[in-house]
C-alpha cells in the first residue's frame, strides 16, 4: 500500500471540501439547484446554513488542489469534471478526483452519493439520474427495472467494448477509481454502513442485460480486492496493537495505556469484521451467480479475482467453501476460464504455507488437473503442466498417475512438449521435487554424468525407438545443460569413467543424443515443424551457432577418430556418429594443428562406406565426405577430394567385378550392396560410369532369374546416370553430336527395359518384392517421361531428345499403377517398413501418374479420368493427391466436364463389371456406393460461389450423363441415381425444370412397365428432380459436404464431470449448470471429430504418425530432375 498523505490543517480541509462540492454542483446540472442542495444538506446532516449562503466567492479565494504550489488564482481542472468524465478520460486524474469527492461526501452525503450512483449507472452504459430527496426511499429493484427498460429501448452505450478513443482505458480506469475510492475512505466513510452498502446493492442487482452485468461484475470484484487491501492493513495494525498490549500487560495489568490499546484493538477488530461481512455480501450476491454466467469473459474475471482473493487474504478465503469454485471451473467449456482456474491454483500451490489447507481440495481435484495437461487448448495444457509441477513439488501426486503425461513428450504442439520436458527434467533428472533422493555433491562433470545416466534410463523405456528418443531429447534440451557437456558425453562413450557402465542400447542412445544435441546447438531442428517453414536467425543466434560449432569441434577433433574406430562396425551407431562432422568448423583442424586427425577421420569414413550396405550409414558417409571436400581448406580440401575420387574408383571397380560374378552365375549380394552404394553416391554427385552402363544393361537383358530388388536398383542407377548426363548437356555451352547420340542411346535403352517390365509384371507372382519393383518401374517411367517431355526441347538443338509415350504404353503404365492401388493394406504396411521406401506404393504411383497429367507430359483425356475415378477408393492420402490434381486442372481454366464425366463412367463401368461377373449383392452394392461417393465428392467442388461460375460445366455433365444413361436402357439407368443426381442439386431451379422435361420426353414412346425393376432408377431420378424443384433447392445456399478442417491440436477426450466437496444445496445447482454445458460442448466436439478431416498433402503420404516423423528422403529421380 502507498503511504497516506499527511492531511493539511482542518480549517483548510473543511473549506476545500465545500468549495470542491460547490463547484461540482454548479457544473453538474443533474443534481438540482443550489438552494435545494443547501436545504437538503441542512436537514440531513445538520450543517450550518452559513456554509452555503455565499458559495461563489469562496471557491475564488481558494481553489488549490491539496499539495499544489500554484498561485491561489489557479484552478484545478479536476473540479470541473464529473466522475464519469474522469473515468472515460485521463486515468491519472482519478486519485485527485476521488479525494475531492470524498471531501464532498463527508460534507454533504446525499448529493455526493447521487453523483456516485449516477456515475455507476453511466459506467454501465445507462444515463439515469436519482433524485436526491428520494435517495433513501428509492427501491433498488425499481431502479434496476428502469435501467432494463432503457436497455430494451436501445438507450445504452457499451463503454467497455467500445472502440472509441475516449473509451480506450475505460476498464482500467473504472478499476482504478474503485480502488482509490476504497483506499481514500478507509479512515471513515468505508465503515459508515451507508456509502458502500448502497453501491454494493446496485452492483449486485444489475444483472440484465449483459452490458450492465459486465461492468457491474467488474466493479463488484474490484471492491472485494480493494477491501482485502484495507483488511490486510488493518490486520497488520491489529497485530501491532496486540503486541503492544501484550508488552504493556507485562508491565502493568491495568491503566489508561492498557485501556487505550484494548479500545484500539477492539475497534480494529470490528472494522475487519465489517469489511469481511462486506466481502461475503458481494461473494454470495454476485460471485456465486457470475462465475457460471453465460459470458465467458465474466466467468473468467470471477475466477481470476477469486484466485487473487484466496492468495492475498487466505484467513478468510483459503477454505474449501471458496476453493471448490476453482475446482468446478476446471471443467468450464471456455478455455479462458479453465486457464484462469489453473493459473489461480498454480499461484496458490507456489506458497508452501497454503498447501496444508489445500489437502482435501487436492485429493478431490488432482486427477482433473492431470487431465488438463492434455487439454484441447494449448495454453490451458501448458498452464496445467505448470500446475502439475507444483503438485509434484509438494509430492501430492502419485508417480503412477503420471504415465499419461509422459506420452505428451511426442505430442504435436511444441509448447506442450517443452512444458512436459521441463517437468520431466525437474522431476526425473534433476529430481528437484524428491527431497529423499540423494543429490550429487561432486563437481559439474559428475552432475552432468549423473543427469545423462538418468536420461539414458528414460530413453531405455522407449525400447530404442529412434523417433521417440529424438522427440524426448528435443523436449529436454533447453533445460538440461548436461546435453551440452560434450566432454562428459565423449568420456562416457569412451568408457573413461569406470563407475559408469553403458549397455549397448545406452551407447546407441547416447550417440543419438550427442548428434541431436550438436544439431540443436548449431540452431538446426531435430523435430520437423508443423508448418515446415525455413528457419531464419538473427545476428546473435548466428554468432551463438558459430560459437557452438567451435566448442563442438574443439571437443571432438582429438577424440573423433577414436569414437569412429570403436563404433564403426555398429550399423545403428555409426550414422549418427558420422553426421556430427557436418556441424563442425573444419578450419580449426588446421588452426589447431590437427591435420593428421582429420585425415584419419576421412580414411575411417571411407572404410565405413565399404563396410556397410544400409541406407543410413551410406547416406551419412556420402554427406560427410562431400561436406569435407567442400568446407575444408587448403591441403585438407585436396586430401578430401582425392579421398572421394578414390572411393568412386574403388566402387566402380567393385561393381564391375560383381557384375561379372553375376554373369558367371554367382551370388547377387555383392552386386546389390554396391548398387546401393552407387545409388547413394549418385543422389549427390555425378559419377562417370564408363562401360558400367552397358554392363548393367546386359544384366537386365540376359539374366532371367535375377532378384527384383537387384533389378530395382539397376534401373534406379541407370535412371540417375541418364539424368546426370542430361543435366551436364543442358549446362554445357557446347554439345557435341557424339554426346547427344550417346545420351539418346542410353535413354532409348532404358525406356525399352522399363516398357519391357510393364507387361511381364502382370503375370508375376504377387509378392512384396514384386510390388516394390512394379512401383519402381512406374515412378521411374514417370520421371523419365517428365525429363524428356517434348515441350522442354521444342525448337531447340536438343529437340531430338523429346519423347512422348504412345497410347498403348500409357495404358500399360496405368494398368500397372492400378495393380498397386489394389494392394492390400497389410502388404502396404509391410512394404512401408522396408528400406528405401519413402511412401506407400499407392501414394508413389498416384503421385507419379498425377504429375504426368498436371504438367501436361501426356494427354489428360485418358489418364486424367482414370486417376480421378479412384478419388474416394483408397484412403485419405490418395484422396488428397487426386484433390490437388483437380485443383490444378481447374486452375488452368480447363473444361473439366469431360474429364469428370469420363471419370464417372469409369467408376460406373467397374460397377457394371462387378454386376456381370458376380452375384454377390454386397460387392455390387459396394461398387455402386463408390460410384455415388465419387459423384458426391466431384459435385462438392462446385459448391458455393463456384456453382455460378461453373454453371455451364455442371449443366454439360448432367446433360451428357443423362445421354449416357439412356444409351443402353434400362441397363445403364442407375447411372442417373449414382452419378447425375449429385450434380443436379448444384443447378438453379430453371435448369432443373429443363432437365426434368428433357428426361420425361425421352420416355414418351417407351413402355416402362415391361421391366419395372430396370426402370426403377429412372422413376427415382424423376421423383428427386420434382422434389428439388418443389423445394426450390436450387436457389438455397447448400451447405458444404466437405468436412471442415479444425485448426490446432487434435481433439482430446475430456472428462467434463463436475466435482464437489460439499453436499450443500447452493452448490449442487452451480455444479449441474457447469456439467451440463460442458457435456453439450463435448458432444459437439465429438461429432466434429467423427467427421472426415482434410489432411495436408505432405502428411497424407504417411500411414502413421511415427513414420511421418522419420527422415524424409527425396527419391533419386526427383532430386536429379530438380537439378535438371
Amino acid at each position: 500500500m502507498e503511504e497516506e498523505p499527511v492531511p493539511p490543517e482542518p480549517q483548510i480541509r473543511r473549506s476545500k471540501r465545500t468549495r470542491a462540492q460547490t463547484k461540482t454542483v454548479e457544473n453538474e446540472g443533474k443534481t438540482g439547484n443550489l438552494g435545494e442542495q443547501q436545504s437538503h444538506s441542512n436537514e440531513e446532516q445538520g450543517e450550518s446554513l452559513d456554509d452555503f449562503e455565499e458559495p461563489r466567492p469562496r471557491p475564488k479565494r481558494n481553489r488549490l488542489v491539496e499539495g499544489s504550489s500554484a498561485p491561489a488564482q489557479s484552478h484545478s481542472p479536476v473540479a470541473d469534471l464529473t466522475l464519469i468524465e474522469v473515468i472515460k478520460g485521463n486515468g491519472r486524474l482519478i486519485p485527485e478526483k476521488v479525494k475531492l469527492w470524498v471531501e464532498w461526501y463527508e460534507r454533504e452525503r446525499k448529493p455526493a452519493m447521487v453523483e456516485l450512483l449516477t456515475m455507476l449507472f453511466e459506467a454501465c452504459g445507462a444515463k439515469y439520474h436519482l433524485e436526491r430527496d428520494f435517495l433513501n426511499k428509492t427501491n433498488v429493484d425499481d431502479v434496476v427495472v428502469h435501467l432494463v427498460d432503457l436497455a430494451r429501448e436501445g438507450e445504452v452505450e457499451d463503454y467497455q467494448s467500445s472502440k472509441k478513443k475516449e473509451s480506450k482505458n475505460f476498464k482500467e480506469n473504472i478499476v482504478s477509481f474503485w480502488h482509490n475510492l476504497v483506499a481514500e475512505c478507509q479512515s471513515g466513510p468505508l465503515f459508515d454502513k451507508v456509502l458502500f452498502d448502497k453501491c454494493m446493492d446496485y452492483v449486485i442487482a444489475l444483472t440484465p442485460p449483459r452490458v450492465y452485468r459486465q461492468v457491474a461484475s467488474l466493479m463488484g470484484l474490484q471492491l472485494v480486492t480493494s477491501f482485502i487491501n484495507v483488511a490486510n492493513i488493518l490486520g497488520g495494525q491489529r497485530e501491532t496493537t496486540q503486541r503492544q498490549l501484550n508488552a504493556e500487560k507485562k508491565k502493568r495489568s491495568e491503566g489508561p495505556r492498557v485501556d487505550s490499546l484494548n479500545k484500539r484493538l477492539s475497534e480494529t477488530h470490528d472494522k475487519i469484521t465489517l469489511i469481511e461481512e462486506m466481502m461475503r455480501k458481494i461473494f454470495t450476491g454476485l460471485f456465486v451467480h457470475r462465475y457460471r454466467d453465460i459470458d465467458p469473459e465474466i466467468r473468467m474475471s470471477c475466477i481470476q479475482s477469486l484466485g487473487v482473493w484466496i492468495l492475498s487474504y487466505p484467513t478468510l478465503f483459503l477454505q474449501d467453501l471458496y476453493l471448490k469454485y476453482l475446482g468446478w471451473t476446471l471443467n468450464d467449456k471456455s478455455a479462458g476460464v479453465r486457464k484462469a482456474s489453473v493459473l489461480a491454483l498454480q499461484n496458490l500451490y507456489v506458497v508452501d504455507d497454503n498447501v496444508p489447507s489445500l489437502g482435501l481440495f487436492t485429493e478431490r481435484f488432482y486427477k482433473r488437473m492431470l487431465e488438463l495437461a492434455d487439454d484441447i487448448d494449448n495454453s490451458v495444457a501448458v498452464s496445467a503442466i505448470g500446475l502439475v509441477k507444483q503438485l509434484l513439488r509438494h509430492q501430492l501426486v502419485p508417480d503412477d498417475e503420471l504415465s499419461s503425461l509422459y506420452d505428451l513428450l511426442i505430442d504435436d504442439p511444441p509448447d506442450i512438449r517443452r512444458a512436459i520436458g521441463e517437468l520431466v527434467y525437474d522431476h526425473l533428472i534433476a529430481q528437484k521435487f524428491n527431497s529423499s533422493q540423494s543429490r550429487s555433491t561432486g563437481d559439474e562433470t559428475d552432475s552432468s554424468e549423473v543427469h545423462l545416466s538418468r536420461l539414458l534410463q528414460i530413453l531405455r523405456e522407449f525400447q530404442g525407438d529412434q523417433v521417440i528418443c529424438i522427440y524426448v531429447i528435443d523436449d529436454l534440451w533447453e533445460y538440461m545443460s548436461a546435453m551440452k557437456d560434450w566432454q562428459s558425453i565423449i568420456s562416457m562413450l569412451l568408457d573413461e569413467n569406470p563407475s559408469i557402465e553403458l549397455t549397448d542400447e545406452d551407447s546407441t542412445n547416447l550417440i543419438r543424443l550427442l548428434c541431436a544435441s550438436v544439431r540443436k546447438a548449431v540452431g538446426e531442428r531435430i523435430v520437423p515443424a508443423a508448418d515446415n517453414r525455413k528457419q531464419y536467425y538473427n545476428k546473435a543466434q548466428r554468432e551463438m551457432a558459430e560459437k557452438s560449432k567451435r566448442d563442438i569441434t574443439v571437443s571432438m577433433m582429438k577424440n573423433y577418430a577414436q569414437l569412429l574406430r570403436k563404433f564403426m562396425a555398429d550399423k545403428e551407431k555409426v550414422p549418427s556418429l558420422i553426421d556430427i562432422i557436418v556441424y563442425m568448423n573444419l578450419e580449426l583442424y588446421s588452426l589447431k594443428s590437427q591435420e593428421q586427425n582429420f585425415k584419419v577421420v576421412l580414411q575411417l569414413m571411407k572404410e565405413v562406406f565399404f563396410r556397410h550396405g544400409e541406407k543410413d550409414a551410406l547416406r551419412s558417409c556420402v554427406k560427410a565426405l562431400n561436406f569435407c571436400s567442400i568446407e575444408s581448406r587448403g591441403e585438407l580440401q585436396d586430401f578430401a577430394q582425392n579421398k572421394l575420387k578414390e572411393l568412386e574408383d574403388e566402387l566402380l571397380a567393385k561393381l564391375k567385378d560383381a557384375v561379372k560374378d553375376v554373369m558367371d552365375g554367382d551370388d547377387e549380394y555383392s552386386l546389390l550392396v554396391n548398387l546401393k552404394r552407387l545409388y547413394e553416391l549418385q543422389l549427390s554427385r555425378h559419377v562417370p560410369f564408363g562401360s558400367l552402363y552397358d554392363d548393367l544393361l546386359m544384366i537386365l537383358r540376359t539374366s532371367k532369374n535375377i532378384e527384383d530388388e537387384v533389378v530395382s536398383f539397376v534401373l534406379l542407377n541407370m535412371h540417375l546416370h541418364v539424368a546426370w548426363c542430361l543435366h551436364s548437356i543442358i549446362n554445357s555451352e557446347t554439345v557435341s553430336e557424339a554426346t547427344l547420340l550417346s545420351l539418346s542411346s542410353k535413354r532409348t535403352a532404358l525406356f525399352e527395359q522399363l516398357e519391357h517390365f510393364l507387361s511381364p509384371l502382370e503375370v508375376r507372382e504377387v509378392s512384396k518384392c514384386g510390388n516394390l519393383l512394379a512401383c519402381r518401374v512406374c515412378t521411374i517411367l514417370a520421371e523419365m517421361w517428365c525429363l524428356f517431355r517434348k515441350t522442354n526441347y521444342a525448337s531447340t538443338k536438343l529437340e531430338s531428345l523429346g519423347y512422348c509415350p504412345d497410347k498403348s504404353t500409357l495404358q500399360k503404365f496405368w494398368e500397372l499403377c492400378e495393380q498397386q492401388l489394389l494392394v492390400s493394406d497389410e502388404t502396404e504396411d509391410e512394404d512401408a517398413s522396408k528400406e528405401y521406401v519413402e511412401e506407400t506404393n499407392r501414394d508413389a504411383v498416384m503421385i507419379a501418374a498425377a504429375k504426368l497429367v498436371a504438367i501436361d507430359v501426356v494427354p489428360k483425356e485418358y489418364l486424367g479420368p482414370e486417376i480421378i475415378s479412384h478419388f474416394v477408393m483408397h484412403g485419405t492420402s490418395v484422396t488428397e493427391i487426386v484433390k490437388h490434381l483437380i485443383a490444378v486442372l481447374k486452375k488452368k481454366d480447363e473444361d473439366v466436364s469431360n474429364i469428370f464425366l469420363e471419370a464417372l463412367k469409369r467408376a460406373y463401368g467397374r460397377h457394371l463389371l462387378v454386376l456381370s461377373n458376380s452375384s454377390d449383392q454386397s460387392l455390387s452394392g459396394k461398387s455402386f456406393q463408390e460410384c455415388k461417393d465419387l459423384a458426391s465428392r466431384l459435385s462438392v467442388t462446385f459448391a458455393g460461389a463456384a456453382r455460378n461460375k461453373h454453371r455451364a460445366v455442371i449443366l454439360k455433365i448432367v446433360r451428357d450423363g443423362i445421354t449416357y444413361a439412356f444409351a443402353d436402357t434400362p441397363r445403364q439407368l442407375s447411372f442417373l441415381e449414382g452419378a447425375v443426381l449429385h450434380f443436379v442439386s448444384k443447378l438453379p431451379t430453371p435448369d432443373i425444370l429443363e432437365i426434368l422435361n428433357d428426361v420425361q420426353k425421352r420416355t414418351e414412346n417407351v413402355n416402362t412397365d415391361e421391366n419395372p425393376s430396370g426402370w426403377r432408377p429412372y422413376f427415382t431420378f424423376l421423383d428427386s428432380l420434382r422434389e428439388k424443384y418443389a423445394k426450390n433447392e436450387g436457389l438455397q445456399g447448400e451447405k458444404e459436404e466437405m468436412p471442415v478442417r479444425r485448426r490446432g491440436r487434435p481433439r482430446k477426450g475430456l472428462n467434463m464431470q463436475g466435482k464437489k466437496l460439499f453436499d450443500e444445496r447452493s452448490s449442487s445447482e452451480d455444479e449441474d449448470s457447469i456439467s451440463t454445458s460442458d457435456h453439450d460442448a463435448q458432444d459437439e466436439e465429438e461429432k466434429q471429430q467423427e467427421e472426415e478431416e482434410e489432411v495436408p498433402l505432405i502428411h497424407s503420404l504417411r500411414t502413421s504418425k511415427l513414420r511421418s516423423l522419420k527422415e524424409r528422403t527425396v527419391t533419386g529421380g526427383s532430386a536429379v530432375a530438380g537439378n535438371t
